[in-house]
């Protein structure tokens, strides 16, 4: 079975925001933490070179394959910020819908920027992500 290869690290988050450029999605970058942050009630960690991952869970699949993962989190992309919806974005689809300009994968949710969603939507959405992975791997 193969390794997974996104694991949490001890590389500094500061740093990493930092880096993003340009300037405009280092701003969103260091908001968007924030507000991962105060909604999640965890600090930010970096999970390999470029996700920003907030609490962790121990997760075992029914084929019997163990791993830990973030609860919440997001990755500052060249093209967008893709963030990471544990539970799936579908779960929240009446909140989604509210959102603002936005794409989804299966549980990413992809932004341009913050001015383009509803930041309270959008924290509604992660605070409801956050409960339902938790109480889902409690």
């Amino acid at each position: 079975m193969a390794e997974l290869k996104t694991k949490k690290t001890a590389a500094s988050v500061e740093d990493f925001l930092a880096k993003v450029s340009p300037e405009k999605k280092r701003k969103d970058a260091l908001a968007l933490c924030e507000l991962m942050k105060k909604v999640s009630k965890c600090e930010p960690r970096m999970w390999g070179a470029g996700i920003i991952g907030f609490g962790d869970y121990r997760y075992q699949y029914a084929s019997g394959r163990e791993g830990d993962w973030f609860v919440v989190g997001f990755s500052p992309r060249k093209q967008n910020f893709a963030l990471y919806i544990m539970p799936g974005v579908d779960a929240y689809e009446a909140l989604v819908t509210k959102l603002g300009k936005y794409k989804t994968g299966k549980s990413c949710l992809y932004i341009n920027a913050l001015e383009d969603v509803d930041v309270a939507t959008l924290s509604k959405i992660i605070q409801k992500a956050v409960a339902d992975t938790k109480k889902r791997h409690a």
